[in-house]
């Protein structure tokens, strides 16, 4: 038969991440597709195994069709090392009416035991690029059976926030297992150097308690002296201070102390924007811009109480430089290269 090759509702045929790349789902990796499926069935909405009759009659009459459509209910792609498919996935139980849809992806089974978090990275950031880039949709989703447990993780060092558990989905010899969800929205964050302005957004920050608790200096401070401590710095070229906000509604703080072998970071985060999955966002964001004119390295001070900053820093690329004593309190020192 002759398969389509472009999408009606795409106007890019291809996305491409170096080696790697999707394309609108090829006819020719269809048996490797479907030997991947029947592999997997263990997490997997599929209930028997696939044969090459419905696997051609699949490819004929569903997939075929869904390219000549302008609102396809799914997007599906090959996804390509160079030109060699490794695995299949796309968008699928499209909402476009809320711009939304689920994510699905599996990769070649004998891929999964030492590429499963470099692939799957690999595959998020092309669909990304398709759904918020291209089609601008709001939000992505995956909805996984809760015994992926190599999943999660490589999930939440993306930035897909856990949204929700569906309680008893599959039922595998007498035991049943949930479904988790984790989503991703289109957040569109800018940044912008900090001005005289800023200052008593900046100290109601500062003087924030939940800040105040992780701070190394948890002293009050008053408006006074923090507007004349501001004024100095923002005169000063070793500091650096960006504000980063959404639809322009402020959304937190980078601050960079710029010393002689390296600089040193601080991050605060606007209370209405927290648990929302954004500090990573926030501070990848922050640190791109400060390598577009510096190039020593970045230091993060941080308790080792500080779980969550801890994880946000080290899903942003940083590495543990060593352990210390600040102020007589466990730390550690986190450390970015520009790369």
């Amino acid at each position: 038969m002759i398969f389509p090759k472009k999408y009606n509702a795409l106007f890019q045929e291809n996305f491409k991440s170096g080696e790697f790349q999707i394309v609108p789902i090829r006819y020719k990796d269809r048996l490797d597709i479907m030997k991947w499926r029947n592999e997997q069935m263990y997490h997997l909405r599929q209930n028997k195994i696939l044969t090459e009759e419905e696997q051609e009659g699949y490819y004929k009459n569903i997939l075929s069709k869904l390219f000549g459509k302008n609102k396809p209910n799914q997007l599906l792609f090959s996804f390509l090392k160079n030109d060699t498919c490794i695995g299949y996935g796309g968008l699928v139980h499209i909402n476009w009416e809320n711009k939304s849809s689920e994510i699905s992806f599996i990769m070649n089974t004998s891929l999964e035991e030492n590429y499963f978090e470099i692939l799957w990275t690999k595959f998020l950031k092309l669909i990304e690029e398709v759904s918020f880039t291209h089609l601008d949709f709001n939000s992505v989703f995956t909805y996984a059976f809760d015994l992926r447990q190599n999943l999660y993780p490589v999930l939440e060092k993306n930035k897909y926030l856990f949204k929700k558990r569906i309680k008893n989905q599959l039922k595998i010899k007498n035991k049943w297992f949930d479904v988790l969800i984790h989503e991703k929205k289109n957040i569109k964050i800018s940044i912008r150097k900090s001005s005289k302005e800023d200052g008593i957004l900046l100290f109601n920050w500062r003087n924030e308690k939940a800040v105040k608790t992780q701070s190394f200096d948890n002293s009050e401070i008053k408006l006074d002296s923090h507007l004349n401590w501001y004024k100095k710095k923002l005169e000063d070229p070793n500091f650096i201070f960006y504000i980063l906000e959404i639809e322009k509604q402020p959304l937190g703080l980078i601050r960079f102390e710029i010393e002689k072998k390296n600089s040193t970071i601080g991050i605060s985060i606007d209370k209405n924007y927290r648990g929302k999955g954004l500090s990573a966002e926030v501070l990848s964001i922050g640190c791109k811009e400060y390598f577009k004119s510096e190039k020593k390295p970045i230091f993060a001070f941080i308790k080792k109480t500080n779980i969550f900053s801890v994880k946000t820093f080290k899903n942003t690329g940083f590495e543990l430089h060593k352990e210390t004593l600040i102020n007589s309190i466990p730390s550690f020192i986190f450390q970015l290269k520009k790369l």
